[in-house]
């Protein structure tokens, strides 16, 4: 599919054998939380520097009244003299993965603050990550990770009803790129048709030419 659909390759490898790579870019959306935020630590800590896009697509398990109920009672936690020395309940779905990433690493340690700097978060897919191949998480995917019966809560709808007040534009947001997406990709296709079709018609022409570079080794 075209650059909207979340890509196939997984991240799998670098689960189980470390493969570090400048950055790796992850498509968060239906990945569980939990699940996500264990690998994406381990990660960090590692050295490998991640990108979480579509945040608010990630999924938690349990019914989204439930979740409802815990984040209402993780709220009224504060400091009884002065709250503004925190807990602070984030309300954000990529500040939501940021805490619960943070909660799997020693972020008061020198290792652990490095490790949380290499980290970043986004609603949606802000430039120039649109453009950048994007991966999933196999061992966090829903899909594969729980079963179809079960019941999930997606983080945006659940930040909307709690404070995030940004929903309806990054969904306009989203709308836009995915256009973009869709064009680039049906150009690419025709650019593609027309490659082929140059090489078809050409290929009578250079057949001795071929010949002869396959015999020196320029071509397989």
């Amino acid at each position: 599919g075209h650059r909207d659909d979340w890509c196939p390759n997984s991240f799998a490898t670098c689960t189980r054998k470390m493969v570090f790579e400048k950055r790796i870019v992850i498509d968060c959306r239906d990945h569980i939380l939990g699940r996500l935020a264990s690998v994406i630590a381990k990660q960090l800590l590692n050295g490998q520097k991640i990108v979480c896009v579509r945040t608010e697509g990630i999924v938690m398990t349990g019914s989204f009244v439930r979740n409802k109920l815990k984040y209402l009672q993780f709220k009224n936690k504060r400091t009884n003299t002065n709250p503004k020395h925190g807990p602070f309940h984030q309300r954000a779905p990529s500040k939501i993965l940021y805490r619960v990433v943070r909660g799997m690493i020693p972020h008061k340690t020198a290792r652990g603050a490095a490790a949380m700097d290499r980290l970043k978060v986004f609603e949606g897919i802000p430039p120039p990550y649109d453009t950048l191949k994007r991966v999933v998480v196999p061992d966090a995917l829903r899909q594969i990770n729980l079963q179809a019966t079960r019941k999930y809560t997606v983080l945006g709808r659940l930040s909307s009803e709690v404070g995030w007040k940004y929903a309806d534009v990054v969904n306009k947001l989203e709308t836009k790129r995915k256009v973009r997406a869709s064009q680039w990709y049906s150009r690419q296709k025709a650019v593609q048709r027309v490659k082929v079709k140059a090489i078809e018609n050409t290929a009578q022409q250079l057949e001795e030419v071929n010949s002869q570079l396959k015999a020196l080794g320029a071509l397989h």
